[in-house]
């Protein structure tokens, strides 16, 4: 065979084996089964006792550093290393997924006028401005993991921007086993009681006032 027949087979022989690696590959990526989502519960049991407002709030997204800032669910193995369980993440991003039920929380007291997101266009009283400095499960040398949530809260006056309070609910809830059904319902219950936390706080730091005669 002429060398140009030979290069000419090896280019095909190279193409040939080329294409069935991609399509190996294609296959390992397209049959790769969707992650399993995971959701958390917004708190709805408030002491009917708790005094109405009569404002209007506005809930931001939380701001959080890159590592939980994410759907993926973090898990932090040391102090100076965060990874994520394999094959699941959250429903939304962890930071909107908090706002979704910060605000679903505040509505389910039954105690405010009116509370939305910041992008909704309310005519806001007060915002109300989150950290999302922790958000992650914990691993224990012997034991359970951890799930860890802690939210740092500022209550903001409009129309002149003024902080009236501030708020650090820190939460955690060791799971009740080593599995992830048993993390996330850890989750669930920190998270849990930090919204009370703030939704209680929030109802109740603020003095009673008519914020529209503010406006005037």
């Amino acid at each position: 065979m002429s060398e140009q027949r030979l290069g000419a087979a090896r280019v095909v022989i190279c193409a040939v084996t080329a294409g069935l690696f991609l399509a190996g590959c294609a296959g390992q990526i397209f049959n790769k089964p969707p992650p399993k989502l995971y959701r958390l519960t917004p708190k709805s049991t408030f002491d009917t006792n708790m005094k109405k407002v009569n404002w209007q709030l506005t809930v931001e997204t939380p701001l959080a550093e890159a590592g939980i800032n994410t759907s993926r669910i973090a898990v932090l193995r040391n102090p100076l290393s965060l990874d994520y369980y394999e094959g699941v993440t959250w429903v939304d991003t962890a930071p909107r997924l908090v706002q979704t039920l910060l605000v679903e929380s505040f509505e389910n007291s039954r105690k405010i006028v009116g509370v939305g997101r910041q992008s909704v266009n309310l005519r806001t009283d007060y915002a109300l401005i989150t950290d999302l400095r922790e958000f992650q499960s914990e691993l224990v040398p012997k034991g359970n993991p951890v799930a860890h949530v802690r939210i740092n809260a500022k209550l903001v006056r409009f129309p002149d921007r003024v902080i009236v309070a501030t708020l650090s609910a820190d939460e955690k809830v060791p799971a009740d086993g080593g599995k992830l059904p048993n993390v996330i319902q850890a989750f669930d219950k920190a998270l849990g009681r930090a919204l009370k936390k703030i939704v209680v706080w929030g109802l109740t730091v603020v003095p009673s006032e008519n914020p529209r005669g503010r406006r005037r």
